[in-house]
């Protein structure tokens, strides 16, 4: 069975996945343009937008960080948004530091 762990080092391993998360930790800052409220995440219209690279290859990014736990998507009528898990985030840190 393979290691959560791996998954989200993998999931790490690509800079515009990096540069989305650290988009989300902030998403009124980077996001400021968006209509409806932040609670729930960030439209991927708009980290499609902030990207400037085909939507399909942000919707595979947005899935592979999903795929490792670190975003959640919620769906608000036609619109997926995304969100950082900074839960999951936090339990990587501190596994990290335990193993290294």
């Amino acid at each position: 069975m393979p290691d959560p762990f791996d998954a989200i080092f993998k999931a790490l391993a690509h800079p515009l996945r990096r540069e989305i998360l650290a988009w989300l930790k902030d998403p009124a800052g980077n996001f400021p343009e968006q209509s409806h409220s932040y609670e729930h995440g960030i439209c991927a219209g708009q980290i499609d937008q902030r990207c400037g690279v085909a939507q399909s290859t942000v919707s595979a990014h947005l899935a592979t960080l999903q795929r490792a736990g670190l975003v959640t998507s919620h769906k608000v009528g036609q619109w997926h948004l995304f969100k950082r898990d900074e839960a999951a985030l936090a339990q990587f840190l501190d596994q990290l530091s335990r193993r290294l």
